[in-house]
């Protein structure tokens, strides 16, 4: 919900919103909404399971662009978006990372066209950048 923090943007653009947990609906009412499994490096069935309920969820919405504040789901979000139908692609590393980016933001970089932290002494030259916090 770290995205909600930037509503007044994102609410003027037609808008999907895909999570892990389906109580969450109810914060978005009237918008899609979509709830896939939660998913980390530890279970590699679930992994999958989810990079596929991704693949689907990207194809049925077709999106121009793809903004993720971390973890698995966002990962794949933006993977398939670039790969499949060339979204601009937008990772903001979660808030919840101040020490090192999350595992999931270490491997998105390369399919980013833009990469950011909310921490000022993550940014790198090869990494992310910051632009500021949305805390």
């Amino acid at each position: 919900m770290q995205l909600r923090k930037l509503a007044p943007v994102l609410d003027q653009n037609d808008i999907t919103y895909v999570t892990v947990s389906e109580d969450y609906r109810t914060e978005v009412p009237g918008a899609r909404f979509h709830s896939v499994v939660d998913a980390n490096l530890s279970d590699k069935f679930k992994l999958l399971q989810l990079a596929v309920q991704m693949a689907f969820v990207v194809i049925r919405e077709r999106p121009d662009v793809v903004i993720s504040t971390g973890a698995a789901p966002g990962f794949f979000a933006l993977l398939w978006g670039k790969l499949l139908f060339g979204s601009q692609t937008i990772w903001v590393d979660s808030i919840a990372n101040s020490e090192r980016l999350s595992a999931s933001g270490r491997y998105v970089g390369r399919f980013t066209d833009l990469w950011l932290t909310q921490w000022k002494h993550l940014r790198s030259n090869d990494g992310p950048r910051y632009e500021g916090a949305i805390l």
